[in-house]
């Protein structure tokens, strides 16, 4: 028997749940993984999570827990839910639980800016494969894809507008693509463009609306596949300006 308070249990749930949901789980994950403690905690709980709150309630005690969906974090995800498992096993305490909850949530684990732009540059080479394209435009895929990969990131650290810092990215990606085209560097910009833009493809959002869709969460999966969609929007309006934009000098 977990010698804790009802409410420090359903609070340490509830952080439980916040972390998961706002690092990029599904909903049935959050709720799955906050009862599973629970009871291992020896303290049922009933877990109702959507992409705003949590409510986590026991037989006299429920609490709401406010979520602010934004960048996602799957190590963290992966943390949790190796800490439940270990928690229900018994392999750690209830106070080691709490220590390390409080551990993943305020720590900031980050790869590094040439790391992050190696990993765009590669990410965006395999369509080109696809295009059967030539070595150069494996190149310019890959430098290009760094190039959009960044002016998004920059903007999106000085920006709070939704949205922007994708459509801008898409953008930067347009014209490169577009002014080596023209120039005669790429054999083909729009393939390029395509291999370019794969960083900033919402991947995780499109894939866990389809996963809420079929396990029957729907307000869920339609508020991720809204996002993913309007993410869409934001990066095709970026590069039909760009390609505009190049028009005029080309």
């Amino acid at each position: 028997m977990v010698k804790s308070s009802e409410r420090d249990v359903v609070t340490l749930c509830g952080r439980v749940g916040r972390i998961l949901l706002e690092n990029g789980a599904e909903t049935s994950r959050v709720e799955n993984t906050v009862e599973y403690i629970g009871r291992a905690a020896d303290l049922p709980v009933v877990c109702h999570a959507t992409m705003t709150g949590i409510f986590v309630s026991s037989e006299k005690r429920t609490r709401i827990f406010k979520v602010r969906v934004g960048d996602f974090n799957l190590q963290k995800v992966d943390e949790i839910n190796t800490l439940s498992r270990e928690f229900s096993q018994r392999k750690i305490t209830y106070d080691q639980l709490k220590d390390e909850v409080d551990r993943v949530e305020f720590e900031k684990k980050d790869f590094t800016w040439v790391t992050k732009c190696i990993g765009a540059g590669l990410v965006s080479m395999p369509p080109m494969l696809l295009f059967k394209e030539t070595w150069g435009d494996f190149v310019l895929a890959f430098l290009i894809g760094i190039a959009g990969y960044l002016a998004s990131q920059i903007v999106s650290h000085h920006s709070k507008i939704p949205y922007i810092a994708v459509a801008v990215g898409s953008f930067v990606i347009s014209i490169l693509a577009h002014t080596t085209g023209a120039q005669g560097i790429a054999t083909d910009a729009n393939n390029v463009i395509i291999g370019a833009l794969m960083p900033l493809v919402p991947g995780v959002p499109m894939t866990n609306s389809l996963r809420e869709i079929i396990e029957k969460n729907t307000i869920s999966g339609l508020v991720r596949a809204t996002d993913a969609v309007i993410s869409g929007i934001a990066i095709g309006s970026g590069v039909i300006v760009g390609e505009i934009v190049t028009q005029w000098f080309f």
